[in-house]
């Protein structure tokens, strides 16, 4: 039986499956990439940007299609899987209007002679992608590296393959030349033999962090140049003079969009202790409020997870947290209905001893800290081996600009929760991975800096 499977989690339906490729496919997949890459290095970043913008109006007139095949296989709520295809348009409109500009060659300032480098494509990237956002993954590392010239394999997460298939057909419907993205269904024996394929010049990951281990090993071993975005345990610092309605806006999605299913969640909420039982209630009314049922209703408002088995997982979490002494604050009421649902948790009064101090909770649950003061504050969220997005939520911006920069995370967002755009850099620091996504920063995670340098006067 396939491993890539398309099973709806609201009915625990097998909808669709897929075959694993063969190895002469996979074969065959690398040496179109790699084709092409060498063709593209003569072409015109001007001629990729229009392929790009015509993607996004595909992706426009598609979007529909898009949403309804990305909440049947993973679940979340249509409203916000049409909002995931409306990112995944700005980063393409981003990169479509922006990628020649910034690709230019970059003058440098020396004695030694007339200088700068050039930003050339360096070959095939194997992207692996996770199920949580079917699209905007997988965008977000095509985009920048297709209007660079570099080909992408991708090797999508396994409950997600209709959506993988789906983004390979209008890519190419876009005018992408064949070879610039296609979908592969390898097992984990030859994700590593790509990897190890001399064609292959870099390897992208969004996943776990015991995949992004996995994979970057593969790629270290093999003198491949790697990106890594990996797991969060993001802290939600409230700060004494945080705006009540500001407060209160925030965090009706910060634990709980994409049902808590999100690298950058706020899943440490941590609260100076005159505004800590004001959070709580916040949470708890949030919570309460939440109406279970089929994410494609547009009333709904808690969908089930991806699937059992990650419903099993931070079950297993939440029961060990409570044995070692976690307290549940509210939890929401028992859902009547076969669908992988999870019930909206908040735990409070979790210690460093707990075993999920330091874990990753995919879900809708909120583990709520008290402190005495900022400096606690800060030290509760840098004691993490995570670093990936944080919140501040003050009225003063320029304080809370002071506190974001003593958290050691990759992202802060002052007064908001987890937010994306082509523009902005996305990854983090420690175990949530290294490298960047999207913006300039991501444009060049592959991207030869080629020096040339001319010294004709210093040798007349």
């Amino acid at each position: 039986m396939s491993k890539y499977q398309s099973v709806n989690p609201y009915t625990n339906e097998v909808f669709a499956s897929y075959e694993n490729s063969t190895d002469q496919q996979i074969d065959e997949a690398i040496n179109l990439a790699y084709t092409l890459y060498k063709k593209m290095r003569h072409e015109k970043i001007s001629d990729r940007a229009a392929i790009l913008q015509k993607l996004a109006d595909i992706l426009r007139e598609h979007k529909e299609e898009f949403a309804q095949l990305m909440t049947k296989e993973m679940g979340k709520v249509i409203g916000e899987s049409r909002g995931e295809v409306d990112i995944c348009i700005n980063i393409c409109e981003y990169y479509a209007k922006n990628g020649e500009k910034l690709l230019e060659p970059t003058p440098l300032e020396t004695p030694l002679g007339s200088a700068y480098y050039l930003k050339q494509a360096t070959g095939v990237v194997m992207a692996c992608e996770p199920w949580n956002f079917p699209l905007y993954q997988v965008i977000r590392v095509f985009a920048p590296n297709f209007v660079v010239g570099n080909p992408i394999l991708l090797k999508h997460a396994h409950n997600v393959p209709g959506s993988a298939e789906l983004i390979a057909k209008l890519v190419k419907q876009a005018g992408a030349p064949e070879g610039s993205l296609i979908n592969l269904f390898p097992s984990y024996d030859q994700l590593a033999n790509i990897i190890a394929d001399p064609r292959i010049q870099g390897v992208a990951l969004t996943g776990s962090e015991r995949g992004g281990s996995s994979v970057a090993e593969e790629a270290g071993k093999n003198l491949k140049k790697s990106t890594m975005e990996l797991g969060g345990n993001d802290a939600f610092i409230v700060l004494s003079d945080a705006d009540k309605t500001v407060l209160k806006n925030v965090l009706a999605t910060a634990r709980t969009y994409n049902d808590g299913q999100v690298c950058t969640s706020s899943k440490r909420m941590i609260v100076l202790k005159d505004r800590y039982e004001e959070v709580l209630e916040e949470l708890k009314a949030h919570f309460a409020s939440l109406k279970a049922g089929n994410p494609l209703d547009e009333t709904t408002t808690l969908p089930p997870l991806n699937s059992e088995q990650a419903k099993e997982k931070l079950q297993k979490q939440v029961d060990a947290a409570i044995a070692a002494g976690a307290k549940v604050y509210y939890q929401y009421p028992e859902i009547d209905h076969e669908g992988a649902f999870f019930r909206p948790l908040i735990l409070t009064n979790v210690t460093k001893d707990n075993p999920i101090f330091d874990q990753e909770l995919f879900g809708p649950v909120a583990v709520v800290y008290s402190v005495e003061d900022e400096d606690e504050a800060i030290s509760l969220a840098n004691d993490s081996s995570y670093g990936l997005g944080s919140s501040v939520i003050s009225s003063d911006i320029k304080h809370a600009q002071e506190v974001a920069s003593q958290i050691e995370t990759g992202m802060t967002v002052i007064n908001g929760p987890w937010i994306t755009s082509g523009e902005l850099p996305f990854g983090g620091v420690k175990k949530s991975g290294y490298g960047r996504e999207l913006s300039e920063l991501g444009l060049m995670a592959f991207v030869n800096e080629h020096l040339v340098i001319d010294v004709t006067k210093n040798n007349q």
